[in-house]
């Protein structure tokens, strides 16, 4: 079906009869209805609706989402899709239906709405946790494809042969092009371009961004979504995946200061954790659109700064890191692989905006406890600000090296010369009122440590690591995903210039795991993630999962979309001969730790994002042990895992008195494959195939938030295949 006007063609009947309503109210500049309070002309009746409900809604403020007492005074950047997406278009092609200075964000969101009645969400007011949910709702379904979602002309690449008179983009004398001064310069508009070639490519360009983007926006339409949905999604966010991967701030999140791309990726992560069966599709229709937003338009978020902010381009980089973290873990194969070619581009924003050279909030800056609550406050936002900065960039690090695993690629940055503090303890940042941070904050560290000092005090031969420090369990993340990262460089066994020894290493996490067990500080639902993370990285120490699963894929001929990377076999691994040797029999202990530790996580803490690929881990060694015949194992009663992991690498640790006591005498018999009968009466007996049924259940339940977990639970079925 194509428009008689512009002969834009639509795959549905009532996409081009809206289409062409809003052309033929264009073309005759009709506005018949009128608001009676402030006189505002509406080509349509049911847009004087929407916009109506505004001034009631601003009349009847006191269930409206919290507003910061700064809003005002930030700058006026664009943060609604409407806004950032038709950014190009005023620019070249300014409209008389630009909202003015005075008109609020809200109202702007109402300018050119032109929604079916079918569409029109119900008034529920303050049914809804976050009012302004109904807004956004709005804004999304009244975007016309025809306009709203163009990409900037201006953005566009040139040709090195055309010559742009006045454009600060190319020099005309030379042809030399060279970066731009600001985001804001752009080259002439589509018009300044001369007929032929160049101007037909352009235009089909901008014809396949409007013809995605229209496929985008009628998927948003096609999946029914409303702003109770939305609601529900921003609540799940904050109540179930915030506790797990703190870097963002409930007690001071304030909706109408957040850009819509930064809202969307935490809805569409709000989603996996809703009940209906199309809550799936609903979350990846609002990730695609907070996808086409930051791709086609980070140079307009960046410049965005929040009332609080120390520097632009947070809530881009936070924005990043969300869509990322929902897109590295998707059931969706394509949604994945985006996530991983874009997963190194928040430290690029980062770096562009001088997020790391920004200093933490100095403890000098502290109120007495006795200052005015307004003070305190004030004090309190400034600090989260900076707080939840910091945590958006060590967000990046631990999904850099998740992300960097999935995909077989080494990681994007050097975690061990990671320049920043730790963050702040839990107590501090989850503190809902400004008294209560206040109280939490003078008993923080007041000069916290870099995390580039602990790596350094990790390897030091010449000072011990501190035992005095506390961490968080959002440090404690950071720090084995560095480690992680050293242990993939290290993974081959040969040696690497710069890259610390696999004894090394494990001395290193034989010293994190003191750290862990003896920061009684930590919830112990926080204790057990971390304490997987660390089996997972000392299981990878003894061998690299990843590696080890494509290699029995390969041998076996079975597709796996799990690992990235080379899908060969290793060259020289026998996996019989292996599956009998002292690194399968430790890394096996890791395997069955990890297995006990998820099923004892409490309900509502199974959805840390690194407990797919470590169940998948142990489940990789499971399959090995039962490729190789080894069905049933033995087990010692108690293992100490200090020996484990230190073990016989390092000659003055195998010179030590560890053998004298009964516990490691134990696990050091297991590891070298003595008889069962001497590990005492306390031994366990398990089979190793019934593991991995149990295992399989698992990863079934976990599909609901993770949908990779669908693709692991596929390889191992057909593991247990083979192994039966």
């Amino acid at each position: 079906m194509e428009c008689r006007y512009c002969r834009k063609t639509f795959s549905k009947g009532e996409h081009l009869r809206r289409h062409e309503r809003c052309l033929g109210c264009k073309d005759t500049g009709s506005r018949p209805f009128v608001c009676a309070d402030c006189k505002r002309p509406f080509a349509r009746q049911d847009a004087l609706i929407r916009h109506e409900r505004l001034h009631t809604r601003k009349e009847g403020a006191e269930y409206a989402s919290p507003a910061s007492s700064a809003a005002t005074q930030a700058p006026a950047v664009p943060t609604s899709m409407s806004q950032i997406v038709n950014t190009g278009v005023r620019r070249t092609a300014p409209s008389a239906e630009v909202g003015t200075p005075e008109q609020t964000w809200m109202e702007q969101q109402s300018m050119n709405s032109d929604v079916p009645d079918m569409l029109q969400a119900p008034d529920i007011g303050s049914d809804l946790i976050w009012p302004d949910s109904e807004t956004l709702f709005q804004t999304i379904m009244s975007m016309d494809s025809t306009n709203q979602w163009q990409m900037p002309l201006g953005t566009l690449p040139f040709l090195p042969g055309v010559q742009q008179a006045g454009s600060d983009i190319c020099d005309s004398q030379s042809n030399n092009f060279k970066s731009p001064d600001s985001f804001d310069d752009r080259g002439p508009a589509i018009s300044a371009i001369p007929s032929g070639g160049s101007h037909r490519a352009v235009h089909d360009v901008s014809k396949m961004v409007s013809n995605l983007s229209s496929s985008v926006t009628a998927a948003i339409e096609a999946t029914s979504i409303t702003s109770v949905f939305l609601d529900e999604c921003l609540h799940m966010f904050f109540v179930r995946f915030i506790p797990t991967f703190p870097v963002l701030h409930r007690a001071t999140f304030v909706f109408r200061e957040s850009t819509q791309p930064l809202l969307l990726n935490a809805m569409a992560i709000g989603s996996l954790y809703l009940g209906p069966k199309d809550s799936i599709a609903k979350g990846e229709a609002l990730w695609r659109l907070a996808h086409i937003a930051v791709a086609t338009n980070w140079e307009t978020l960046i410049t965005h700064r929040g009332p609080y902010d120390s520097c632009k381009g947070v809530q881009l980089v936070l924005t990043a890191l969300l869509g990322q973290v929902y897109g590295a873990l998707s059931k969706n194969r394509d949604v994945r692989t985006t996530s991983q070619a874009f997963h190194a581009i928040g430290f690029f924003w980062a770096r562009h905006c001088g997020m790391f050279d920004n200093p933490p909030y100095p403890t000098t800056n502290l109120p007495p406890l006795n200052a005015p609550e307004a003070t305190i406050d004030q004090e309190w936002r400034i600090w989260t600000a900076r707080e939840i900065q910091q945590r958006a960039l060590l967000g990046h690090y631990v999904l850099d090296g998740l992300t960097a695993r999935m995909s077989g690629r080494p990681t994007s940055v050097r975690h061990a010369a990671n320049s920043l503090n730790i963050p702040s303890g839990e107590a501090a940042f989850e503190a809902s009122t400004g008294v209560a941070w206040l109280n939490c904050m003078h008993s923080e560290n007041p000069n916290p440590p870099t995390f580039r000092s602990i790596f350094s005090s990790l390897f030091s031969l010449q000072s011990p690591p501190p035992t005095t420090l506390t961490f968080s369990a959002f440090s404690f993340r950071v720090i084995l995903e560095g480690l992680q990262s050293l242990v993939s460089d290290c993974a081959d066994d040969h040696a690497t210039v710069g890259v610390p020894a696999k004894p090394e290493v494990r001395n290193a996490l034989l010293q994190v795991y003191t750290w862990i067990t003896a920061s009684t500080h930590l919830p112990s639902a926080d204790t057990l993630e971390i304490l997987l993370q660390w089996h997972t990285t000392c299981l990878n120490a003894c061998i690299d999962s990843s590696l080890l699963c494509r290699h029995i894929c390969a041998r076996y001929s079975i597709p796996q979309h799990v690992w990235g990377g080379s899908q060969a076999a290793i060259p020289g691994l026998d996996v019989v001969k292996w599956a009998n040797s002292e690194d399968s029999r430790t890394a096996l202990l890791h395997a069955i730790a990890i297995q006990e530790m998820v099923e004892q996580l409490p309900r509502g803490r199974a959805h840390v994002i690194h407990i797919p690929s470590c169940l998948f881990s142990a489940a990789t060694i499971f399959s090995v042990f039962a490729l190789a015949g080894i069905a049933q194992v033995n087990l010692p009663s108690v293992v100490d895992w200090k020996y484990l992991v230190s073990r016989a690498d390092d000659a003055s640790v195998a010179m030590t008195a560890l053998a004298e006591a009964s516990v490691s005498s134990e696990t050091k018999r297991f590891l070298m494959g003595e008889h069962p009968s001497m590990f005492g009466v306390g031994g366990a007996t398990r089979n190793l195939m019934y593991e991995l049924n149990s295992m399989q259940k698992l990863f079934r339940c976990l599909t609901s938030q993770w949908g990779i977990s669908i693709d692991m639970e596929v390889v191992m079925d057909q593991w247990i295949g083979l192994c039966h």
